[in-house]
């Protein structure tokens, strides 16, 4: 067995769609970033990465390359199963924990569960998302921005 961590930030931008664990957050603003900016699913990346010791997100999806930009990272997530999966592993439980103040994750924790034990491919009993505020301290808790932590555990197949 193998454990990693992952943890990822973004600000806020009104201008693009809330995506979190895969699955679009309405009534939210965005996030800033090369990608689609969905910050769980990218500490869920480095977590996952950092458990086979195979880097992290930005040795495998450069935020300098134009290729992943807006890319969708629940299909950056896939590449990274199918890479663990041919190294022989599989996902054993992830824990993750999104913080900000808004907006309130627990009307959306089931869909985003079930889009990423799909996307992991594990039963969804093996996913755990929780949603927490920063008690209005630090910038997060000012509402700028949204961060993620993750831990995943993984198996030799």
């Amino acid at each position: 067995m193998r454990v990693g961590y992952g943890y990822d930030s973004h600000r806020f931008a009104p201008d693009r769609r809330l995506v979190l664990g895969g699955v679009g957050i309405p009534g939210s603003p965005g996030l800033k970033g090369h990608s689609d900016a969905d910050v769980l699913i990218h500490a869920l990346i480095d977590a996952l990465l950092g458990a086979a010791a195979r880097g992290d997100i930005g040795s495998h999806f450069p935020d300098t390359d134009p290729a992943y930009a807006g890319a969708d990272s629940a299909r950056l997530l896939a590449s990274v199963v199918d890479e663990l999966a041919t190294a022989g592993f599989r996902v054993g439980n992830v824990d993750a924990t999104v913080v900000c103040e808004a907006p309130k994750l627990r009307p959306h924790v089931d869909a985003i569960r079930a889009r990423l034990a799909d996307l992991l491919r594990c039963d969804v009993s093996r996913v755990s998302v929780k949603g927490k505020t920063n008690e209005k301290m630090d910038d997060v808790g000012a509402g700028l921005g949204i961060e993620a932590h993750c831990v995943a555990l993984l198996e030799e197949a």
